[in-house]
C-alpha cells in the first residue's frame, strides 16, 4: 500500500518514507513520483527534493521513464503485442477502472517469457501509467492476471493439478504483478540510471509451481 486509506492508516510506503526521511514532508506527496497498485511489488520512484520531483514528474509525463513489469496471466498466449485502449473510471464500480472510448490514452506493451499449462509469464512495459493499467488491459484481452481479485474473477487452475500446486495457488493472495525494472535520467546530472528488483519469494514459489505442473503434464499438451 503506497498511500494511507480506509482501513490502512499506517504501514504504508508514505508512512515509511516520512519516518526515515522526515525532510521530504516538504515535498508534495512526500516525493512519490508514481504509485504501485496495492499488493503489486517492486520498484517505485521517490524524489527527496521539490526540483527533483518536478523534473521526474515531467519526464514521466513525457514518457521518458521506462517501467517494466513481470506478470503471470491466465491463458496460453501465442505471441506478444500491444494493448492501446483508453481508460477511465468504471461507470458503476467507482473503485474499478475500465477500458472506455472516452477515457485517457493508455498503452501497454507485452512479450512472452514462458508458457505453462493455463498460464503465461509476461514481461510488460508501460507507455502510459493509468491506475490499474496492466490489470485492466490484460483482462480486456481475456488474459487477466493470476490472483487478481478485482478483474479476473474466480481462480481457474488447470485440470488434474496436484494438491501441492493447488496449495500454492491458494496461498498466492494477490495479483501476480511485480515492477521489475526502472530506467530514468538523473534529475540533476541527466546520467541514465537503471534498477532491477528481483522477484519476491511468493512470486518465485508461484513460478516454480507452474514450471513443475507444466513438466508433469507436458506430454498431454497439444502446443
Amino acid at each position: 500500500m503506497v498511500h494511507p486509506g480506509a482501513g490502512n492508516p499506517k504501514g504504508t510506503v508514505l508512512n515509511a518514507l516520512l519516518y526515515h526521511y522526515p525532510q521530504i514532508a516538504e515535498v508534495p506527496r512526500a516525493g512519490i513520483v508514481h504509485r504501485l497498485d496495492k499488493d503489486t511489488t517492486g520498484l517505485m520512484v521517490v524524489a527527496k527534493t521539490i526540483p527533483a520531483q518536478t523534473k521526474l514528474v515531467r519526464d514521466l509525463q513525457k514518457r521518458k521513464i521506462t517501467r517494466e513489469y513481470e506478470a503471470v496471466a491466465f491463458g496460453v498466449m501465442t505471441q506478444g503485442g500491444t494493448v492501446d485502449q483508453p481508460m477511465s473510471r468504471h461507470p458503476t464500480k467507482r473503485t474499478h477502472m475500465a477500458v472506455h472510448p472516452m477515457g485517457k490514452p493508455a498503452v501497454t506493451h507485452y512479450r512472452i517469457m514462458e508458457r505453462f499449462r493455463n498460464y503465461t509469464r509476461l514481461r510488460l512495459r508501460l507507455e502510459t501509467g493509468r491506475t490499474h493499467q496492466i490489470r485492466v488491459h490484460m483482462a480486456h484481452i481475456a488474459h487477466p492476471l493470476l490472483g487478481d481479485q478485482t478483474y479476473s474473477g474466480r481462480p481457474r487452475p488447470p485440470k488434474n493439478a496436484s494438491e501441492e500446486f493447488m496449495q500454492v495457488m491458494r496461498d498466492f493472495k494477490r495479483q501476480a504483478l511485480h515492477a521489475v525494472m526502472l530506467r530514468l535520467a538523473h534529475p540533476i546530472t541527466e546520467e541514465m540510471m537503471e534498477w532491477y528488483a528481483p522477484l519476491p519469494e511468493d512470486f518465485v514459489t508461484l513460478i516454480n509451481a507452474l514450471k513443475a505442473d507444466y513438466q508433469l503434464h507436458k506430454d498431454d499438451l497439444d502446443y
